[in-house]
């Protein structure tokens, strides 16, 4: 029985579902922003993922997800 050495994926490789399996992905090249509002002071701050929850302006740290302006419609039955 030969034991072969382990070797690391690269990460370049694909999973199972054909989806970069690494964190180099298309994810962290295209990372968008979500405007949220101050629970203060109403203003509109943009965050990333990995930014401190604070507002850039009065340095509250309640913030609210801003309402989609897509309509959104439900069928009754």
């Amino acid at each position: 029985m030969s034991r072969e050495a382990y070797q690391v994926p690269s990460m370049g490789a694909q999973n199972a579902f054909g989806t970069d399996a690494g964190f180099g992905g298309a994810m962290a090249v295209d990372n968008p922003s979500v405007v949220y509002l101050c629970g203060e002071c109403s203003a509109r701050v943009p965050l990333k993922r990995g930014d401190q929850i604070r507002c850039k302006d009065c340095g509250h740290r309640v913030l609210y997800k801003e309402r989609t302006k897509r309509m959104v419609q439900f069928e009754a039955r």
